[in-house]
């Protein structure tokens, strides 16, 4: 169900066994709502089984338990997905509402590790961020495969140019030899009407009379029958070009066809085969690191304390005195047994924590991938199958042309063969002729020469109509070619501007709101944050070439400050403070949730771990960002959700059972 029509629906998450949650069912309104509680209370993991039913693998089955599920019920449409604990990882099944969680793993689910609020923290490159759900690999393809078929359609279109140049002179001689045989076929028609009317009966007087009477009898029904296969052959030629102007329409809808290489099929299944075999070796593979994040995550937090328990009851877990008088700030190892400080444990799991997103972020890759793939395998072979339709279609007809051309042939050879027939009947008449038959012979002998000039004027005229019906054919392909000129010309239009202006929006959308923020938030001596973008092309349209538009811009974040003295100076943002620097990052989250239509696709945004900033400005923040998101849903400690309005949903309980919330 897409996302708009049940924006305005209250949803329902079920949790069983995931992170650290047993049972639980929350009920989301559109709008805001609270998860109050203190660190362990599951807040998190909640957050997390949200992910999962809306279509992430970032989250794990619950430690002691063998499989999850989680479902979200949104308007009438309910989604669910299960998680089950295997040898090889975390082997997961159902569906989400996304089919690729890209975009929403980067610009929605911004919990603590989300990469966008961390390329912030770090310093990371931006644009990165911004343009990773852009395959820029695949649009420099596009943008090479849009030049070439908008160079072959220019060639196709200059041939066209020199056809409409010719095509008047054709006419004008069409119309000249129409005229001519127009004046043959009025002259014989008035020689063959003097014929009928005259009365061949005469007293003949010549021993031979009845003799040349059947002669006379013979070339009148040979001129007869030589009519009547005149009329066949002008049937034919009639059939012929109502053939040759279908098929002219045939090869102009063939032509209008975009370009489908049908040899591009085997190469494009290959590297989907490919794809989806990577991508099945990296779901594995992170299921599996998934499951080790998750459990040590739980065990951090106090989620297995009868493992703990047990680890402490064994004595070469004790270590030596050292480790005893530390042992209270130290963290058992549970593989080991040894003990750590926790910000030693915390690095690893951070270096784990990277490793995954970098894993999840190469699978978001190639299921986008994965999809343009299947999309362009689906419209080549369509227009393949297409193309193949028209040409056997063209082929039946180019039959039929020729087994009417045969026919007109053999019609031709019928009238030649007559036309001789008449004139060897006209020799014999002439040597018994009389007189009285001289008249007659005569104009058998005009109708004759008559014919034969006629048949001449009618081949001359089929040859240039059958050079002018292909030439009309080719021209008749202009206009669809035209149209997929200017197609094309837009595709390339977009190909070339969509990074200039997914940039352009993306610093727009992040200035306008940093700048409303800070407004809003009213941060002491921060006067200004904004981000600015380096190097882009000065025309991305007409002359630039594909890789300069792929290679794009650079984003820098700058920010100026203002002394106690009221003097303005632009800082480095790395003096920026934790709280300020942690606004950033969710105002940065933002823009890309906005630019990319991010709403369209998933409704949900999920906030997490915000104690750097102070209750007011939380507050603040969250009222902002809930005029641009339709369910907001913020995890916060007690003393900072006391600083929310009361209108806002409370959950101050996850766990066993259904939560509770006011």
């Amino acid at each position: 169900m897409h996302p708009a029509t049940t924006a305005d629906a209250d949803a329902t998450v079920t949790v069983e066994n995931i992170g650290g949650i047993d049972t639980a069912a929350v009920e989301l309104s559109p709008g805001v709502t609270v998860l109050a509680g203190r660190n362990a209370t599951n807040r998190t993991s909640f957050l997390k089984a949200m992910m999962a039913a809306l279509g992430s693998d970032w989250t794990a089955v619950k430690g002691d338990a063998k499989q999850g599920e989680v479902s979200l019920t949104l308007g009438e449409q309910t989604y669910e997905r299960q998680l089950t604990r295997a040898e090889d990882g975390i082997v997961s099944s159902g569906d989400g509402l996304l089919a690729d969680p890209t975009l929403a793993n980067l610009f929605a689910f911004l919990l603590e590790d989300n990469e966008a609020r961390q390329a912030v923290v770090r310093g990371e490159d931006l644009r990165d961020i911004i343009m990773r759900p852009v395959d820029t690999s695949e649009l420099r393809r596009e943008i090479h495969e849009a030049e070439r078929r908008k160079a072959d359609i220019d060639d196709e279109l200059d041939d066209i140019a020199d056809l409409k140049q010719r095509l008047p002179d054709l006419e004008q001689r069409r119309a000249q030899k129409e005229a001519e045989i127009a004046d043959v076929r009025e002259e014989l028609a008035a020689v063959e009407d003097r014929l009928d009317e005259r009365d061949l009966t005469v007293d003949l007087t010549q021993t031979n009379t009845e003799v040349l009477e059947t002669k006379l009898d013979e070339l009148r029904a040979t001129r007869e029958e030589l009519r009547r296969v005149r009329g066949d052959i002008t049937t034919e030629q009639e059939s012929l070009s109502a053939l040759r102007d279908e098929r002219g329409r045939l090869a102009a809808e063939l032509a209008g066809l975009p370009d489908a290489p049908a040899d591009r099929l085997a190469e494009l299944e290959a590297r989907l085969s490919a794809r989806r075999e990577r991508k099945r070796e990296l779901s594995t593979y992170t299921s599996r690191l998934q499951t080790i994040i998750g459990f040590n995550e739980e065990f951090v937090d106090g989620e297995h304390d009868r493992i703990a328990e047990a680890l402490g009851r064994k004595p070469e877990s004790v270590g030596d005195i050292t480790d005893q008088l530390y042992r209270g700030s130290k963290t058992t190892c549970w593989t080991c047994g040894s003990t750590v400080k926790p910000v030693r444990f915390e690095r690893t799991l951070d270096s784990l924590r990277e490793h995954r997103t970098e894993t999840f972020a190469e699978i978001d890759d190639l299921e986008a991938e994965i999809d343009d793939l299947s999309e362009e395998v689906t419209r080549i072979t369509e227009t393949v199958d297409r193309r193949d339709e028209l040409t056997d279609t063209i082929e039946e007809v180019d039959t039929e042309i020729t087994r009417r051309q045969g026919t007109l042939s053999d019609l031709r050879e019928r009238r030649d063969n007559l036309s001789a027939r008449v004139g060897d009947l006209e020799s014999e008449v002439t040597e018994l002729r009389s007189a009285e038959v001289d008249e007659v012979l005569d104009l058998h002998s005009e109708a004759n020469e008559l014919e034969f000039e006629l048949e001449s004027l009618e081949s001359t005229l089929e040859e240039i109509e059958s050079e002018i019906a292909t030439a009309e054919a080719e021209i008749r392909r202009d206009e669809a070619l035209v149209e997929r000129r200017e197609s094309v010309v837009e595709e390339l239009i977009d190909l070339r501007t969509r990074i200039d202006t997914l940039e352009t929006e993306a610093t727009t959308a992040f200035n306008e709101r940093m700048a409303d923020l800070l407004d809003i938030l009213d941060y002491e001596n921060v006067e200004r944050i904004w981000l600015e973008r380096l190097g882009g092309p000065a025309d991305s349209v007409a002359t630039v070439d594909a890789e300069s538009v792929i290679e794009g811009s650079e984003f820098e974040l700058h920010m100026v400050r203002s002394s106690d003295g009221g003097t303005v100076y632009e800082d480095t943002v790395s003096h920026l403070s934790e709280s300020e620097r942690a606004v950033t990052g969710l105002v940065f989250a933002l823009a890309g949730y906005l630019v990319h239509d991010v709403a369209e696709q998933v409704p949900f945004m999920l906030l997490d771990s915000l104690e750097a900033i102070d209750a007011e400005r939380i507050a603040a923040l969250v009222e902002y960002f809930a005029s641009e998101v339709p369910y907001l849903v913020v995890a916060l400690l007690p003393e900072d959700a006391a600083a929310l309005p009361d209108s806002y949903e409370r959950v101050r309980q996850i766990g066993q059972g259904d939560s509770q919330s006011q």
